[in-house]
């Protein structure tokens, strides 16, 4: 993956890029204790500077939702969405609500040639939702 996006394969790289594959939706303290385990000496900078090379090159995507720190994830090269909790912070990967770039039609586009929409859908996730009384 690293070749063909023109990135030289280094441990860091390959660490990094083999956290965020198992850990969707990680933050960067998360991958940072991850390439930790195999890489003990890396210093934070350097997987900062991986995982903007990553996304850069279009291995990784960056998602930052509203009041949330930045986390990572493998799933790229299609308009996804993500759901929220808003008690735990969990985040989960939701499908295209049309199922076609760019998902949502604008009403006024402003001029604007959309070719992506980001849609965060906020609620509390099945772990935390209250146990309704019987």
């Amino acid at each position: 993956m690293l070749r063909s996006a023109a990135l030289r394969v280094t441990r860091p790289r390959v660490a990094v890029l083999s956290a965020v594959y198992a850990q969707p939706h990680a933050d960067t303290d998360s991958i940072i204790g991850a390439v930790r385990r195999d890489l003990a000496d890396v210093s934070h900078q350097a997987v900062y500077d991986v995982l903007r090379a990553l996304t850069v090159a279009g291995l990784v995507r960056r998602i930052q939702p509203s009041g949330s720190v930045a986390r990572y994830e493998s799933r790229v090269g299609d308009n996804h969405h993500h759901a929220v909790c808003r008690s735990c912070g969990v985040v989960a990967d939701v499908d295209c609500a049309v199922g076609e770039t760019p998902c949502l039609i604008a009403s006024d586009d402003r001029g604007f040639l959309i070719d992506e929409a980001e849609v965060i859908y906020w609620g509390v996730c099945s772990d935390c939702a209250p146990v309704p009384n019987p």
